[in-house]
């Protein structure tokens, strides 16, 4: 019997199922199962989409190994994949927004995205970037999103503002470097020798070696905002608040960082929320060329384990989508 189908019914015929990646228990790569499972139908108000690719993030390392269920509680086994891009096959009922055949793109906060198929409330979708290919638009939300968020809900970044974005090589911070140049921000950004061109290809106008150089001791004068990337042990994380000027700030994505003693820098925590309306600015922005967006690999969705191992090893280098 194929895993996660009750016994007590026949197993449904191929036209009905679909090859989705699931756990069916928390632990290492190896709990990701390639198989076969039921393919959804939509329910009022949702689409069902053919996926033509899934992003892969940092945080579905997180869903695995249930480092997340405190912030999303999930029944297992599941799906994963937190955002895709593919062609909308079947509307349910309600829906106007979307028609049969229209390209769509968006964030699952349940996860399912790594899967042939998907079912997702239309309202939660935004159309899919024109001129970038489908599959390619699955590496949008979930980083695009959180680098939106952070530069201009959690902080104030306009004309004008130095920023250093910690850990600008990754997902996030491809986003967050060209967001914050076209808001008019002096951008600072660390990077490794693998990333260094590409994130100067953002707009960076300094490039830290972060395996060289601490970024606070690399800077002529500090910065009024740090967007902080990267997991940071504590002691490290005070160290990184150095780099902002008296009265400035840190943002970070990736956990609570707690100022040194005496420090008046305000530093602040966030995990990026759902909004398809930003996310349809951000679309916007990569159709009018303003944004462009990079994907470093498109693997097989067999291979999810091989990419969680090489997250997990330090191994990836910017954007990985996965293609079922």
């Amino acid at each position: 019997m194929t895993p996660g189908l009750r016994s007590d019914r026949p197993a449904p015929s191929p036209s009905a199922t679909m090859m989705a990646a699931r756990v069916h228990a928390f632990g290492g790569p190896d709990v990701i199962r390639h198989e076969r499972v039921p393919r959804p139908s939509p329910g009022p108000g949702e689409v069902l989409v053919r996926v033509a690719a899934a992003g892969f993030n940092p945080s579905d390392v997180g869903f695995r190994a249930g480092m997340m269920r405190d912030i999303v509680p999930l029944d297992l086994p599941f799906t994963l994949g937190s955002e895709a891009a593919g062609t909308v096959v079947q509307v349910g009922d309600g829906v106007e927004r979307f028609a049969v055949g229209d390209h769509v793109v968006g964030r699952l906060d349940e996860g399912g995205a790594a899967a042939e198929y998907l079912t997702a409330s239309a309202a939660r979708l935004a159309s899919a970037p024109s001129g970038l290919p489908l599959a390619h638009a699955a590496a949008i939300p979930v980083a695009g999103l959180t680098a939106w968020q952070g530069l201009f809900d959690h902080a104030r970044v306009g004309p004008g503002t130095r920023i250093l974005v910690n850990g600008a090589g990754g997902g996030v911070g491809m986003f967050a470097v060209q967001l914050a140049r076209r808001a008019g921000a002096r951008v600072i950004a660390t990077a490794g020798p693998r990333s260094s061109d590409r994130v100067r290809g953002y707009g960076a106008e300094q490039i830290i070696d972060y395996t060289r150089v601490p970024p606070h001791e690399a800077l002529d004068r500090p910065v009024d905002l740090v967007f902080n990337l990267v997991p940071t042990a504590p002691e490290a994380a005070r160290a990184l608040c150095r780099a902002a000027r008296p009265g400035g700030s840190l943002v970070s994505i990736t956990g609570p960082v707690q100022p040194p003693p005496g420090s008046d820098v305000t530093a602040a925590h966030f995990v990026a929320r759902n909004d398809p309306a930003q996310l349809a600015e951000l679309i916007a922005l990569v159709d009018y060329g303003a944004v462009r967006v990079d994907v470093a690999a498109a693997r097989p969705l067999a291979e999810l384990p091989a990419v969680h191992r090489d997250a997990e090893a330090g191994r990836a280098n910017g954007r990985t989508i996965l293609v079922p």
